[in-house]
């Protein structure tokens, strides 16, 4: 992620583009679920076998049960966690843990840790499973390459040199992963099988990329820019094919194929939802009210709801002249947001 939202700076909504009326989708905050709880937060992946919400909690991992608030269990141990990686077919789960530059493996029903893969790279950060290739890949920041790691055999087989700071990723499921270059403003294609880059697209204009989501049948990308927008790109072709407004502080996308709705989560209190008129066409259809740092989510296709965390921010003066704020979390507000149409 761009950064862990503990630390990072609230800002309020204030963005005024006009929202283009499609069909109300009405999304609102149907529960609140406080979990509390010490350390920031990242990224959230939900398990829709299991009806379970990962959250990474900065030296652990929240298991949590999104339909009644209530937490199921914990992987500990994982340093620095940024994101979580599951894989159905093998009965296994992964974490990224930044600061030991490792990754957890934890078996999915047990949630028991199995086993620790160290890796040769800095700061490994977004984590994605490619069910076709049966490698799971980090995407590492501080190294600016990704590790690529056989999930059968839990093994490093190979690192991937990448042009700038990665990003979120999605897989097409077809052997092809792509990621966000944040730093260069550009979508990278990888084969997976054979651990590549197969080529980078430009993004402008979007800025600074974070999130990133796949419509796997019109083959559509939707990566969420820090200038308040939502690239839509060609997957096979790498070009732009429209920049819908979002909100402010963007770290999170989605992309729902029962209702055609993309999502960008914003830092600002927002959810963008816009719609897939078609595959070169999009609407801002709604910015729902969440609150101010939910701006990474989940999303649950079975039941369409959205999951969000976020956490009431304390602000202190800087200590000295030329220092930004110190801001924390207000201890015991860590909240679960469930968001669905009204």
């Amino acid at each position: 992620m761009r950064k862990q939202i503990l630390f990072a700076l609230v800002i309020a909504c204030g963005f005024g583009a006009s929202v283009k009326a499609f069909a109300p989708a009405k999304y609102e905050v149907k529960q609140k679920y406080v979990l509390g709880g010490e350390g920031g937060w990242d990224y959230l992946t939900f398990d829709a076998s299991g009806k379970r919400l990962f959250i990474s909690r900065g030296t652990r991992v929240m298991v949590v049960d999104p339909a009644k608030g209530s937490v199921l269990g914990e992987i500990p141990d994982t340093a620095g966690v940024h994101g979580i990686a599951l894989a159905h077919d093998l009965g296994k789960g992964y974490t990224s843990n930044g600061r030991d530059n490792s990754v957890t493996v934890f078996d999915l029903k047990t949630l028991k840790t199995t086993g620790k893969i160290k890796i040769d790279a800095e700061n490994p950060d977004a984590i994605i499973y490619d069910g076709a290739s049966k490698r799971v890949f980090t995407f590492n920041g501080r190294s600016k390459n990704a590790t690529v790691i056989d999930a059968t055999k839990d093994a490093v087989v190979g690192n991937i040199p990448l042009d700038g700071k990665p990003e979120f990723a999605a897989a097409d499921g077809k052997g092809t992963v792509f990621v966000n270059i944040e730093d260069k403003n550009e979508i990278t294609s990888i084969d997976a099988k054979n651990a590549t880059v197969i080529k980078s697209f430009p993004l402008a204009p979007c800025d600074e990329p974070s999130g990133l989501a796949m419509d796997l049948k019109s083959r559509r990308l939707f990566a969420g820019c820090h200038n308040k927008m939502m690239a839509v790109v060609n997957a096979d072709t790498g070009k732009v094919v429209a920049t819908p407004t979002i909100g402010e502080g963007v770290d999170a996308n989605a992309f729902d194929p029962g209702t055609k709705l993309a999502f960008a989560s914003n830092g600002d209190g927002t959810l963008t939802v816009v719609h897939e008129d078609s595959p070169d066409t999009y609407t801002v259809v709604e910015n729902a009210a969440t609150q101010r740092s939910a701006r990474t989510m989940a999303l649950d296709t079975t039941n369409h709801d959205v999951y969000l965390v976020a956490a009431e921010i304390e602000e202190a003066p800087p200590t000295k002249e030329g220092e930004r704020p110190r801001r924390t979390m207000k201890p015991g507000t860590f909240t679960l947001l469930v968001v669905g149409k009204k």
